[in-house]
């Protein structure tokens, strides 16, 4: 990492249409009330990191295996109009596939065309440690533990779309996440409100004296750090400042992903030049206790549903410049544990949710459950690289080409496309 990338990670950065749904053209957007000096979005992809490795069996339920059910005689979601107990049953897609009756403040958008689903997706590389699998998924190259930045950020160092903002990219977390480092024009604060500088005093002055003295730097590399800073400073508190609240009616829930979307909401409505988001949601390792229709689990899944969802209808019309893409480190066991709960696996789900989503289909190639076909006998096989997935988005959305392609993902191959997006 170099000095400057280092300074803007580590200081003074870090003290704080093609395809358009209907969904997206009925909703009414709210007037866009942009911050000083506000430079018109483009498109805009929203990463969410679902840490802990999510059972993406349990979030899409392919209620069609009967293999899936005679392995999880305890945490198996009923299949659709199988429960006498309302919403505890899966939410049928397709026949095959349903939703966890948690995520049902995502039905409408899947059934408008809005969201899709890509299953049997994740790394390739066969690691189930936690560390090792975010690693190699944030930084885009699996298997490899030598590459020094974020596929995020190398985005944003090939893109040739963006605007002059010291605010190309926000990550809603407390420090800068791995799958934007080394990035140019990117910030990490947890809270809008709470960005800026806290000197001495916390007074204006005080903020006004530390800039002076960074402005008067003689060395050329930490004047121009100091300097992006201060201006991504001003951006955000100016759009902090722009647009209280929400739009459209719209209720997060309460922790820590509903407040992150509410404010990469806000960024996006202000108008500060954003390309790309990105948010946190832990607690996904449910080794024991982990529940069927309700329970741990089901409790987690309705969070990141309300989120989502809340998220979609804040934006209104605006949604349609944005697309959304869940992620997670690998998948869970196909088979519960004897502890009601599951171990770490391979092959999982990831939900796609925007403007450009062709949705209302489970995309990839389903391996199937029998013991043959299983990962090592045991997990989901993974036949959709997570990195296609985001590869579609990169391209068909936000303008890549095939060259800055190949820099963002080096020494991946894109497979066939799915046509998850247009």
């Amino acid at each position: 990492m170099n000095r400057r990338i280092f300074l803007k990670s580590s200081g003074l950065a870090l003290v704080a249409g093609a395809f358009v749904p209907r969904v997206f053209v009925r909703m009414a957007a709210a007037d866009t009330i942009g911050a000083p000096g506000a430079i018109h979005n483009g498109r805009v992809l929203v990463a969410i990191f679902l840490r802990g490795a999510v059972d993406g069996l349990n979030v899409v339920v392919p209620f069609g295996e009967a293999a899936y059910y005679a392995v999880r005689p305890t945490i198996a979601v009923p299949r659709p109009g199988s429960s006498a107990s309302a919403g505890a049953a899966a939410l049928d897609l397709d026949g095959f596939f349903g939703l966890h009756p948690a995520l049902a403040p995502l039905q409408g958008l899947y059934r408008d065309g809005a969201a899709a689903v890509v299953h049997a997706a994740g790394s390739p590389d066969p690691t189930r440690s936690h560390f090792d699998a975010q690693d190699f998924m944030e930084s885009g190259t699996p298997g490899s533990k030598t590459t020094r930045d974020g596929f995020l950020a190398r985005t944003l160092s090939v893109s040739s779309s963006g605007a002059a903002s010291p605010v190309r990219a926000a990550a809603l977390t407390r420090t800068m996440p791995r799958i934007l480092a080394g990035a140019e024009g990117a910030v990490a604060v947890d809270r809008l409100a709470r960005f800026g500088i806290r000197a001495p005093g916390d007074s204006a002055a005080d903020a006004g004296a530390l800039e002076s003295m960074y402005a008067r730097s003689t060395e050329g590399e930490l004047r121009t750090t100091a300097r992006e800073s201060f201006e991504a400073l001003r951006v955000l508190e100016a759009a902090a400042a722009s647009r209280g609240g929400v739009a459209n009616g719209a209720r997060y829930p309460q922790g820590e992903l509903g407040r992150s979307l509410s404010q990469i909401a806000q960024l996006i409505r202000a108008n500060v030049g954003l390309e790309i988001a990105f948010a946190d949601a832990a607690g996904w390792d449910t080794h024991a206790g982990q529940g069927g229709a309700t329970g741990q689990l089901a409790a987690r899944l309705g969070g990141l549903a309300q989120a989502i969802a809340a998220f979609a209808r804040d934006l209104g019309s605006k949604m349609a410049d944005v697309t959304l893409v869940t992620m997670s480190e690998f998948g869970r066991t196909v088979a519960e544990n004897g502890n009601r709960g599951t171990d770490h696996g391979h092959g999982n789900a990831m939900i796609v949710v925007g403007g450009g989503v062709r949705g209302g289909r489970v995309y990839g190639r389903w391996p199937g459950l029998s013991r043959d076909a299983l990962y090592e006998r045991r997990d989901l096989a993974v036949t959709t690289d997570f990195r296609d997935v985001f590869a579609e988005i990169l391209t068909a959305r936000m303008g890549l080409s095939a060259g800055e392609l190949a820099a963002v993902f080096p020494g991946h191959a894109p497979g066939t496309r799915l046509g998850l997006v247009g």
